[in-house]
Protein backbone atom coordinates (compact mmCIF):
# COMPACT_ATOMS: atom_id res chain seq x y z
CA UNK A 1 0.00 0.00 0.00
CA UNK A 2 1.39 3.40 -1.00
CA UNK A 3 2.19 5.35 2.15
CA UNK A 4 1.26 8.64 0.42
CA UNK A 5 -2.27 8.67 1.83
CA UNK A 6 -4.61 11.55 2.61
CA UNK A 7 -2.80 12.19 5.90
CA UNK A 8 0.60 12.43 4.19
CA UNK A 9 -0.85 14.74 1.57
CA UNK A 10 -2.14 17.06 4.27
CA UNK A 11 1.24 17.04 5.97
CA UNK A 12 3.02 17.77 2.72
CA UNK A 13 0.78 20.77 2.16
CA UNK A 14 1.23 22.12 5.67
CA UNK A 15 4.10 23.50 7.67
CA UNK A 16 5.52 21.26 10.37
CA UNK A 17 6.83 23.04 13.42
CA UNK A 18 10.11 21.95 15.00
CA UNK A 19 8.31 20.11 17.79
CA UNK A 20 6.09 18.29 15.31
CA UNK A 21 9.02 17.33 13.12
CA UNK A 22 10.92 16.00 16.12
CA UNK A 23 7.92 13.94 17.20
CA UNK A 24 7.68 12.39 13.75
CA UNK A 25 11.35 11.56 13.64
CA UNK A 26 11.60 10.22 17.19
CA UNK A 27 11.79 6.42 17.37
CA UNK A 28 8.92 4.62 19.06
CA UNK A 29 9.63 2.94 22.38
CA UNK A 30 9.08 -0.83 22.04
CA UNK A 31 6.19 -2.20 24.08
CA UNK A 32 7.61 -4.60 26.65
CA UNK A 33 5.08 -4.65 29.50
CA UNK A 34 3.83 -8.21 29.89
CA UNK A 35 0.12 -9.12 30.03
CA UNK A 36 1.14 -11.47 32.87
CA UNK A 37 0.97 -8.35 35.05
CA UNK A 38 -2.57 -7.51 33.95
CA UNK A 39 -5.87 -8.17 35.71
CA UNK A 40 -6.51 -11.44 33.79
CA UNK A 41 -2.80 -12.36 33.77
CA UNK A 42 -2.90 -13.29 30.10
CA UNK A 43 -3.20 -11.56 26.73
CA UNK A 44 -1.78 -11.27 23.25
CA UNK A 45 0.85 -8.74 24.29
CA UNK A 46 0.05 -6.61 21.22
CA UNK A 47 1.44 -3.08 21.39
CA UNK A 48 -1.49 -0.91 22.60
CA UNK A 49 -0.22 2.04 20.53
CA UNK A 50 -1.75 0.25 17.55
CA UNK A 51 -4.97 -0.89 19.21
CA UNK A 52 -8.05 1.29 19.34
CA UNK A 53 -11.69 0.49 20.20
CA UNK A 54 -12.87 -2.12 17.73
CA UNK A 55 -16.34 -2.21 19.31
CA UNK A 56 -17.18 1.48 19.71
CA UNK A 57 -15.36 3.01 16.74
CA UNK A 58 -17.42 1.59 13.84
CA UNK A 59 -20.70 2.23 15.68
CA UNK A 60 -19.95 5.90 16.36
CA UNK A 61 -18.41 6.45 12.91
CA UNK A 62 -21.67 5.21 11.42
CA UNK A 63 -23.71 7.58 13.58
CA UNK A 64 -21.56 10.53 12.51
CA UNK A 65 -21.61 9.64 8.83
CA UNK A 66 -25.41 9.28 8.87
CA UNK A 67 -25.95 12.51 10.81
CA UNK A 68 -27.65 10.71 13.71
CA UNK A 69 -25.50 12.05 16.56
CA UNK A 70 -27.62 15.14 17.50
CA UNK A 71 -30.68 12.93 17.94
CA UNK A 72 -28.68 10.37 19.94
CA UNK A 73 -27.22 13.08 22.19
CA UNK A 74 -30.69 14.39 22.95
CA UNK A 75 -31.91 10.90 23.84
CA UNK A 76 -28.89 10.05 26.00
CA UNK A 77 -29.11 13.35 27.89
CA UNK A 78 -31.70 11.69 30.09
CA UNK A 79 -29.69 8.51 30.75
CA UNK A 80 -27.82 9.28 33.99
CA UNK A 81 -27.96 6.41 36.50
CA UNK A 82 -26.14 3.07 36.34
CA UNK A 83 -29.28 0.94 36.72
CA UNK A 84 -31.43 3.10 34.44
CA UNK A 85 -32.55 1.24 31.30
CA UNK A 86 -31.29 2.63 28.02
CA UNK A 87 -33.84 5.11 26.67
CA UNK A 88 -36.03 4.26 23.70
CA UNK A 89 -35.24 5.52 20.23
CA UNK A 90 -31.54 4.65 20.02
CA UNK A 91 -30.27 3.11 16.75
CA UNK A 92 -30.19 -0.66 17.17
CA UNK A 93 -26.42 -1.08 16.71
CA UNK A 94 -25.77 1.62 19.31
CA UNK A 95 -28.20 0.07 21.76
CA UNK A 96 -26.60 -3.35 21.34
CA UNK A 97 -23.14 -1.90 21.92
CA UNK A 98 -24.18 0.07 24.99
CA UNK A 99 -26.02 -2.85 26.57
CA UNK A 100 -22.75 -4.77 26.42
CA UNK A 101 -20.49 -1.82 27.30
CA UNK A 102 -22.29 -0.95 30.54
CA UNK A 103 -21.85 -4.37 32.13
CA UNK A 104 -19.30 -4.71 34.91
CA UNK A 105 -16.71 -7.44 34.24
CA UNK A 106 -16.84 -10.78 36.01
CA UNK A 107 -13.79 -9.77 38.07
CA UNK A 108 -15.56 -6.80 39.69
CA UNK A 109 -15.26 -7.17 43.48
CA UNK A 110 -17.94 -5.62 45.68
CA UNK A 111 -15.83 -5.77 48.84
CA UNK A 112 -12.95 -3.95 47.15
CA UNK A 113 -15.38 -1.23 46.09
CA UNK A 114 -16.45 -0.83 49.72
CA UNK A 115 -12.77 -0.37 50.62
CA UNK A 116 -12.49 2.19 47.81
CA UNK A 117 -15.28 4.20 49.44
CA UNK A 118 -13.38 4.14 52.73
CA UNK A 119 -10.25 5.35 50.96
CA UNK A 120 -12.08 8.18 49.21
CA UNK A 121 -13.74 9.29 52.44
CA UNK A 122 -10.44 9.49 54.29
CA UNK A 123 -8.33 10.94 51.45
CA UNK A 124 -10.81 13.20 49.71
CA UNK A 125 -8.93 16.32 50.79
CA UNK A 126 -5.79 15.13 49.03
CA UNK A 127 -7.59 13.66 46.03
CA UNK A 128 -9.16 16.96 45.03
CA UNK A 129 -5.88 18.79 44.79
CA UNK A 130 -4.03 15.84 43.23
CA UNK A 131 -6.63 15.28 40.52
CA UNK A 132 -6.54 18.98 39.74
CA UNK A 133 -2.90 19.95 39.93
CA UNK A 134 -0.99 16.70 39.49
CA UNK A 135 -3.27 14.85 37.07
CA UNK A 136 -5.09 17.74 35.43
CA UNK A 137 -2.04 19.86 34.72
CA UNK A 138 0.01 16.79 33.76
CA UNK A 139 -2.38 16.32 30.84
CA UNK A 140 -0.90 19.46 29.26
CA UNK A 141 2.55 17.84 29.03
CA UNK A 142 1.26 14.57 27.62
CA UNK A 143 1.85 15.52 23.97
CA UNK A 144 -0.74 13.32 22.27
CA UNK A 145 -3.41 14.21 24.81
CA UNK A 146 -2.64 17.93 24.64
CA UNK A 147 -2.93 17.93 20.85
CA UNK A 148 -6.10 15.84 20.86
CA UNK A 149 -7.77 18.13 23.38
CA UNK A 150 -6.61 21.34 21.73
CA UNK A 151 -7.82 20.50 18.24
CA UNK A 152 -11.00 18.63 19.20
CA UNK A 153 -14.26 20.29 20.21
CA UNK A 154 -13.23 20.33 23.89
CA UNK A 155 -10.38 22.71 23.14
CA UNK A 156 -12.82 25.45 22.20
CA UNK A 157 -14.35 25.60 25.69
CA UNK A 158 -11.90 24.47 28.34
CA UNK A 159 -14.20 25.36 31.23
CA UNK A 160 -16.78 22.95 29.84
CA UNK A 161 -14.07 20.38 29.12
CA UNK A 162 -12.63 20.51 32.63
CA UNK A 163 -16.02 20.24 34.32
CA UNK A 164 -16.74 17.08 32.31
CA UNK A 165 -13.35 15.69 33.30
CA UNK A 166 -14.03 16.68 36.91
CA UNK A 167 -17.29 14.74 36.71
CA UNK A 168 -15.39 11.51 36.14
CA UNK A 169 -13.24 12.20 39.21
CA UNK A 170 -16.31 13.18 41.22
CA UNK A 171 -18.30 10.10 40.16
CA UNK A 172 -15.53 7.59 40.87
CA UNK A 173 -15.05 9.11 44.32
CA UNK A 174 -18.73 9.10 45.25
CA UNK A 175 -20.12 6.65 47.80
CA UNK A 176 -22.24 4.88 45.20
CA UNK A 177 -19.92 5.10 42.18
CA UNK A 178 -20.67 1.67 40.70
CA UNK A 179 -23.89 1.01 42.60
CA UNK A 180 -27.28 1.01 40.83
CA UNK A 181 -28.03 4.59 41.91
CA UNK A 182 -24.51 5.83 41.02
CA UNK A 183 -23.33 7.40 37.76
CA UNK A 184 -19.80 6.12 37.13
CA UNK A 185 -20.83 3.42 34.64
CA UNK A 186 -22.85 5.93 32.62
CA UNK A 187 -20.03 8.48 32.70
CA UNK A 188 -17.51 5.92 31.43
CA UNK A 189 -19.73 4.63 28.61
CA UNK A 190 -20.55 8.17 27.44
CA UNK A 191 -16.86 9.07 27.57
CA UNK A 192 -16.05 5.96 25.53
CA UNK A 193 -18.53 7.11 22.86
CA UNK A 194 -16.99 10.59 22.88
CA UNK A 195 -13.51 9.10 22.43
CA UNK A 196 -14.73 7.09 19.44
CA UNK A 197 -16.10 10.26 17.86
CA UNK A 198 -12.79 12.09 18.36
CA UNK A 199 -10.98 9.19 16.68
CA UNK A 200 -13.25 9.62 13.67
CA UNK A 201 -13.19 13.43 13.55
CA UNK A 202 -9.62 14.49 14.36
CA UNK A 203 -8.02 12.84 11.29
CA UNK A 204 -10.20 15.23 9.28
CA UNK A 205 -8.49 18.26 10.90
CA UNK A 206 -5.44 19.53 8.95
CA UNK A 207 -4.22 21.24 12.13
CA UNK A 208 -4.17 17.99 14.09
CA UNK A 209 -2.77 16.01 11.14
CA UNK A 210 0.10 18.46 10.74
CA UNK A 211 1.07 18.31 14.42
CA UNK A 212 0.41 14.72 15.50
CA UNK A 213 2.80 11.81 14.90
CA UNK A 214 -0.01 9.23 14.92
CA UNK A 215 -2.67 8.51 12.29
CA UNK A 216 -5.50 7.87 14.76
CA UNK A 217 -5.80 9.50 18.20
CA UNK A 218 -6.66 7.95 21.57
CA UNK A 219 -5.18 4.49 21.25
CA UNK A 220 -5.35 1.97 24.08
CA UNK A 221 -1.85 3.14 25.07
CA UNK A 222 -3.02 6.77 25.12
CA UNK A 223 -5.91 5.92 27.43
CA UNK A 224 -3.58 4.11 29.79
CA UNK A 225 -1.16 7.06 29.77
CA UNK A 226 -4.05 9.26 30.94
CA UNK A 227 -5.07 6.55 33.42
CA UNK A 228 -1.58 6.62 34.95
CA UNK A 229 -1.78 10.40 35.22
CA UNK A 230 -4.69 9.80 37.60
CA UNK A 231 -4.54 6.86 40.08
CA UNK A 232 -0.86 6.00 39.61
CA UNK A 233 0.18 9.62 40.01
CA UNK A 234 -2.09 10.03 43.02
CA UNK A 235 -0.60 6.99 44.74
CA UNK A 236 2.96 8.07 43.93
CA UNK A 237 2.33 11.43 45.61
CA UNK A 238 0.61 9.95 48.65
CA UNK A 239 3.64 7.69 49.14
CA UNK A 240 5.98 10.64 48.68
CA UNK A 241 4.04 12.53 51.37
CA UNK A 242 4.19 9.42 53.59
CA UNK A 243 0.43 9.26 53.98
CA UNK A 244 -0.39 5.97 55.76
CA UNK A 245 -2.89 3.91 53.77
CA UNK A 246 -4.41 0.60 54.83
CA UNK A 247 -3.66 -2.22 52.39
CA UNK A 248 -7.31 -3.01 51.70
CA UNK A 249 -8.10 0.65 51.01
CA UNK A 250 -5.13 0.97 48.68
CA UNK A 251 -6.27 -2.12 46.80
CA UNK A 252 -9.84 -0.84 46.72
CA UNK A 253 -8.80 2.49 45.22
CA UNK A 254 -6.86 0.65 42.53
CA UNK A 255 -9.82 -1.63 41.84
CA UNK A 256 -12.18 1.30 41.31
CA UNK A 257 -9.82 2.61 38.62
CA UNK A 258 -9.32 -0.84 37.09
CA UNK A 259 -13.08 -0.97 36.54
CA UNK A 260 -13.01 2.53 35.08
CA UNK A 261 -10.37 1.48 32.53
CA UNK A 262 -12.46 -1.55 31.54
CA UNK A 263 -15.61 0.55 31.13
CA UNK A 264 -13.69 3.09 29.05
CA UNK A 265 -12.97 0.30 26.58
CA UNK A 266 -9.44 -0.66 27.58
CA UNK A 267 -8.73 -4.33 26.99
CA UNK A 268 -8.19 -6.15 30.28
CA UNK A 269 -4.73 -7.30 29.16
CA UNK A 270 -3.51 -3.68 29.50
CA UNK A 271 -5.00 -3.01 32.96
CA UNK A 272 -2.38 -3.49 35.72
CA UNK A 273 -3.25 -6.04 38.41
CA UNK A 274 -1.33 -4.30 41.23
CA UNK A 275 0.26 -0.99 42.15
CA UNK A 276 3.70 -2.45 41.43
CA UNK A 277 2.57 -3.43 37.96
CA UNK A 278 0.94 -0.02 37.49
CA UNK A 279 4.17 1.72 38.42
CA UNK A 280 6.12 -0.58 36.11
CA UNK A 281 3.83 0.19 33.18
CA UNK A 282 3.84 3.94 33.95
CA UNK A 283 7.64 3.99 33.83
CA UNK A 284 7.41 2.83 30.23
CA UNK A 285 4.34 4.64 28.87
CA UNK A 286 3.99 7.81 30.98
CA UNK A 287 7.26 9.01 32.47
CA UNK A 288 9.40 9.06 29.28
CA UNK A 289 6.83 10.78 27.06
CA UNK A 290 6.14 13.91 29.12
CA UNK A 291 7.19 16.93 27.08
CA UNK A 292 6.05 20.45 26.22
CA UNK A 293 4.10 21.23 23.06
CA UNK A 294 2.74 24.55 21.78
CA UNK A 295 -0.76 23.18 22.30
CA UNK A 296 -0.04 22.04 25.86
CA UNK A 297 1.46 25.39 26.85
CA UNK A 298 -1.67 27.16 25.60
CA UNK A 299 -3.94 24.71 27.43
CA UNK A 300 -2.01 25.19 30.66
CA UNK A 301 -2.40 28.95 30.35
CA UNK A 302 -6.15 28.53 29.90
CA UNK A 303 -6.42 26.20 32.90
CA UNK A 304 -4.44 28.56 35.15
CA UNK A 305 -6.77 31.39 34.15
CA UNK A 306 -10.03 29.62 34.94
CA UNK A 307 -10.24 31.06 38.46
CA UNK A 308 -9.73 34.67 37.45
CA UNK A 309 -13.44 35.50 37.19
CA UNK A 310 -14.35 33.83 40.48
CA UNK A 311 -14.74 35.74 43.72
CA UNK A 312 -12.27 33.42 45.43
CA UNK A 313 -8.98 35.11 46.14
CA UNK A 314 -7.28 31.79 46.90
CA UNK A 315 -8.05 30.60 43.37
CA UNK A 316 -5.95 33.33 41.80
CA UNK A 317 -3.41 32.47 39.14
CA UNK A 318 -0.35 32.69 41.45
CA UNK A 319 -1.47 29.91 43.79
CA UNK A 320 -2.69 27.74 40.92
CA UNK A 321 0.73 28.06 39.36
CA UNK A 322 2.53 27.47 42.66
CA UNK A 323 0.51 24.30 43.27
CA UNK A 324 1.31 23.05 39.79
CA UNK A 325 5.02 23.66 40.36
CA UNK A 326 4.86 21.94 43.75
CA UNK A 327 2.95 18.90 42.48
CA UNK A 328 4.73 18.35 39.16
CA UNK A 329 8.18 19.80 39.82
CA UNK A 330 10.30 22.60 38.43
CA UNK A 331 11.03 21.06 35.04
CA UNK A 332 7.37 20.65 34.04
CA UNK A 333 6.45 24.04 35.50
CA UNK A 334 9.23 25.64 33.45
CA UNK A 335 8.02 23.82 30.33
CA UNK A 336 4.61 25.40 30.92
CA UNK A 337 6.18 28.82 31.55
CA UNK A 338 4.83 29.00 35.08
CA UNK A 339 6.85 31.47 37.17
CA UNK A 340 8.18 30.71 40.63
CA UNK A 341 5.91 32.54 43.04
CA UNK A 342 7.89 34.38 45.78
CA UNK A 343 5.25 33.72 48.47
CA UNK A 344 3.29 30.62 47.56
CA UNK A 345 6.13 28.41 46.30
CA UNK A 346 8.27 28.65 49.49
CA UNK A 347 5.17 28.25 51.66
CA UNK A 348 4.17 25.02 49.93
CA UNK A 349 7.70 23.66 50.06
CA UNK A 350 8.04 24.46 53.75
CA UNK A 351 4.63 23.78 55.20
CA UNK A 352 3.00 21.03 53.10
CA UNK A 353 4.94 18.14 54.68
CA UNK A 354 4.14 19.18 58.27
CA UNK A 355 0.57 19.91 57.21
CA UNK A 356 0.16 16.33 56.00
CA UNK A 357 1.68 14.97 59.21
CA UNK A 358 -0.73 16.98 61.34
CA UNK A 359 -3.71 15.93 59.22
CA UNK A 360 -2.64 12.31 59.65
CA UNK A 361 -2.62 12.61 63.43
CA UNK A 362 1.01 13.55 63.97
CA UNK A 363 2.22 16.13 66.46
CA UNK A 364 2.13 19.86 65.91
CA UNK A 365 5.58 20.52 64.51
CA UNK A 366 5.53 24.24 65.13
CA UNK A 367 4.15 25.40 61.79
CA UNK A 368 1.79 28.33 62.49
CA UNK A 369 -1.84 27.32 62.81
CA UNK A 370 -2.68 29.88 60.13
CA UNK A 371 -0.68 27.86 57.58
CA UNK A 372 -2.79 24.75 58.22
CA UNK A 373 -5.94 26.81 57.96
CA UNK A 374 -4.68 28.30 54.70
CA UNK A 375 -4.22 24.89 53.09
CA UNK A 376 -7.56 23.63 54.34
CA UNK A 377 -9.32 26.77 53.16
CA UNK A 378 -7.73 26.58 49.74
CA UNK A 379 -8.75 22.95 49.35
CA UNK A 380 -12.31 23.75 50.40
CA UNK A 381 -12.46 26.60 47.88
CA UNK A 382 -10.96 24.37 45.21
CA UNK A 383 -13.68 21.78 45.77
CA UNK A 384 -16.34 24.49 45.77
CA UNK A 385 -15.05 25.71 42.42
CA UNK A 386 -15.64 22.35 40.79
CA UNK A 387 -18.72 21.42 42.75
CA UNK A 388 -20.37 24.69 41.74
CA UNK A 389 -20.13 23.41 38.18
CA UNK A 390 -21.26 19.93 39.17
CA UNK A 391 -24.43 21.22 40.83
CA UNK A 392 -25.83 21.71 37.36
CA UNK A 393 -26.42 18.54 35.33
CA UNK A 394 -23.30 17.86 33.29
CA UNK A 395 -23.96 15.92 30.15
CA UNK A 396 -21.13 14.16 28.33
CA UNK A 397 -22.16 14.18 24.69
CA UNK A 398 -20.78 12.83 21.43
CA UNK A 399 -19.02 15.62 19.50
CA UNK A 400 -19.89 16.23 15.86
CA UNK A 401 -17.14 18.77 15.06
CA UNK A 402 -13.52 19.52 15.86
CA UNK A 403 -12.40 22.76 17.48
CA UNK A 404 -14.18 25.40 15.36
CA UNK A 405 -11.30 27.82 16.04
CA UNK A 406 -8.98 25.38 14.24
CA UNK A 407 -11.20 23.77 11.58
Amino acid sequence: MDSFNRRNALKAGGVLGAAGAFALAAPATPWTWSPAGSVPGIGSGADPKYVWDVEADPVVAGLLDRGEVPKVNEILKHWTKNSQPLPAGLPSELRDFMEHAKQLPAWADEQKLVSAVNFNQKRGTYLGVLYGFASGMMSTVIPKEARAVYYSKGGADMKDRITKTAKLGYDIGSLNAYQPDGEMVVTCVKTRLAHAAVRHLLPQSPHWVNSAPEDIPISQADIMVTWHSLPTTVMRNLKKWKVPIAADESEGFLHSWQLAAHLLGVQDQYIPASWNEADSQAKQVLDPILAPTPEGIKLADILLSLGMNLDLTLLSRPILGALTRFMLGNEIANWLRIPTEPVWTPLLETAWGPYVIVREGGLDLGVPEEAYWLFDEFLRQFVLFYMSELRMPINISIPVINNPNHP
